[in-house]
């Protein structure tokens, strides 16, 4: 009787053990276990694609910004080619922007009766660094669209390969 006692007490002992390292093991898993992130992987890996690139002139550039849900911001930093702002300096924000993948599109505001429209991808450049320019070309169709006083729009498509700037490093 005395040996059954001791079997039956030492697997209740055996039993308890392994439960109590179920348990802990459990909770150590959990406390380890990193948060669910916001964003998919592939929003941080475009990430990369943010900053500044050629525009149409000498001096004019695009902004670019992707957010971590793939919704694009910035803006069109150019020139006016109109009569009421021959030479200077406009900024057009994004309107709307959206990138997946490696394809782009983003649509500016009204600006003096101006938007674009640009419809592409952002592509591998021909740089060997990000520090280089040329890193990354934003290529594809931008269209410059008008509108005059009677309301009658004029736009113009044509094929771009935007040249992103050298990455600076930050201070």
């Amino acid at each position: 009787m005395k040996t059954r006692l001791i079997k039956v007490t030492r697997q209740c002992f055996l039993i308890g053990w392994i439960a109590m390292t179920v348990l802990f093991c459990a909770a150590v898993m959990a406390a380890q276990e990193t948060p669910k992130e916001d964003t998919p992987k592939e929003a941080k890996a475009v990430s990369v694609y943010s900053g500044m690139y050629s525009f149409l002139k000498e001096g004019e550039f695009v902004q670019v910004t992707v957010e971590d849900d793939g919704r694009v911001t910035g803006f069109i930093s150019r020139y006016g080619d109109g009569e009421s702002d021959k030479g200077t300096f406009l900024d057009q924000f994004f309107k709307s922007g959206k990138i997946e993948g490696n394809q782009l599109i983003f649509t500016t505001k009204v600006v003096h009766g101006a938007w674009f429209e640009f419809k592409g991808t952002i592509e591998r450049g021909d740089a060997k660094t990000p520090a280089d320019e040329g890193y990354f070309v934003l290529k594809g169709s931008l269209t410059q669209s008008t509108a005059d006083v009677n309301k009658k729009t004029t736009s113009h498509a044509q094929d771009v390969a935007f040249r992103k700037f050298p990455a600076t490093s930050a201070p």
